[in-house]
């Protein structure tokens, strides 16, 4: 059987809009110049916490289960517009920053590797529709 995930995004007022996520609330707005007020993040925009939320945790995970100690991770996920409408991402840049003692970077490339090409199933998707690019930075 499929599973299947819901999201109800209810009209609040002007551009404002309450999207109800696993039990979770969160606005989503428009800016001031296109009548929105800024309560909240654009569509768009969470499409890149998406991505960096997804391979985020896989990496985690997977780091664990190989029994690297990671101190901090911090996934920047870049995403380039297209100027024609509708307005699109054609590329997305992931940049995973990790500081840690004694970091292997071979483990690290192979935790990165798995999730964006076997686990995160947001850039599965996203690899279908633009260019998905990667690197890893070891912060001291």
């Amino acid at each position: 059987m499929t599973e299947k995930e819901t999201v109800s995004t209810k009209w609040l007022e002007n551009m404002s809009f309450e999207s109800e996520i696993n039990g979770h609330k969160i606005i989503i707005d428009a800016k001031p110049e296109v009548g929105g007020q800024d309560r909240g993040p654009r569509p768009k925009t969470l499409m890149l916490a998406a991505l960096g939320g997804c391979t985020s945790m896989d990496v985690i995970s997977i780091l664990k289960k190989m029994r690297i100690e990671v101190k901090s991770l911090n996934v920047i996920v870049e995403g380039e517009l297209s100027e024609d409408h509708p307005r699109r991402f054609q590329k997305m840049h992931v940049i995973y920053e990790l500081e840690g003692d004694n970091l292997p970077m071979d483990k690290i490339e192979k935790a990165v590797t798995l999730s964006e090409e076997k686990y995160c199933g947001v850039s599965a998707v996203y690899r279908e529709a633009m260019e998905l690019s990667s690197e890893i930075r070891l912060l001291s």
